[in-house]
């Protein structure tokens, strides 16, 4: 199997150079940038993973950064940054980050949580040839390309971590799921104290479901328990 190639994107010298060391000592191949246009020439260059960003580049910030790569790459995005808003984090998240983490941060806590988002995406084998789909409500979701298309026949390419945690409830209609196994089935992690990530996440969904009238809420808070799906599924 190919080895992962991870891309540093952090203008703070000292720290960009102990990234690239902690990543390189795990075995990963790692490349750096220190602002969005690197960033864009090395995403030409190679074929790259997971992307370690901070927010706070010169230039345009990591947040618009992350918006651009997401309506074009299919990469893992953890955001590493001094920030410690609530704000700035939910607006990461909703972006489409797949995790956050503030510095000064636990070199082994980063490594894990790198690990088990690239075990998600580069560990896992491609089907070419399986072309499979879910549909509901008029709606339909692709299994290999990630895209939900509409019944007037809208498509757009989910996130991971949207399509993650809409593929679970669909496969079992009616069922309650926790934060926690959502969390764990999006991200390959615990849930932490004050992690939002998972009602972001829902919220992000339930808006693509908004553009159509006709839907009825898919997408049932059950207070205190969790989530689950509550439209119908189509043979």
């Amino acid at each position: 199997m190919q080895t992962p190639v991870i891309l540093i994107v952090e203008d703070e010298e000292v720290t960009r150079l102990n990234l690239v060391s902690l990543f390189e000592g795990e075995g990963y191949d790692v490349v750096e940038a220190v602002n969005g246009e690197e960033m864009n020439q090395k995403l030409a260059e190679h074929k790259v993973n997971l992307i370690v960003m901070d927010i706070n580049l010169p230039g345009k910030n990591g947040l618009i950064l992350a918006r651009e790569l997401r309506q074009k790459e299919n990469v893992g995005l953890i955001f590493l940054t001094g920030r410690d808003s609530e704000v700035d984090r939910i607006l990461g998240l909703e972006i489409g980050a797949d995790d956050y983490l503030t510095k000064p941060f636990n070199p082994r806590e980063l490594t894990i949580r790198a690990r088990n988002l690239l075990n998600r995406t580069v560990s896992q084998p491609v089907v070419e040839e399986h072309k499979s789909v879910v549909k509901f409500n008029g709606w339909v979701l692709d299994e290999n390309s990630r895209n939900l298309t509409s019944p007037e026949g809208v498509s757009r390419r989910l996130p991971k971590g949207e399509y993650r945690a809409l593929r679970l409830m669909l496969d079992s209609p009616g069922k309650i799921f926790t934060r926690e196994q959502l969390i764990r089935h999006m991200t390959g992690r615990e849930l932490r104290a004050n992690d939002r990530t998972v009602d972001v996440t829902i919220r992000r969904i339930r808006k693509h479901f908004e553009s159509d009238v006709e839907s009825p809420e898919l997408i049932s808070t059950i207070h205190g328990e969790g989530y689950r799906f509550v439209g119908k599924l189509e043979k």
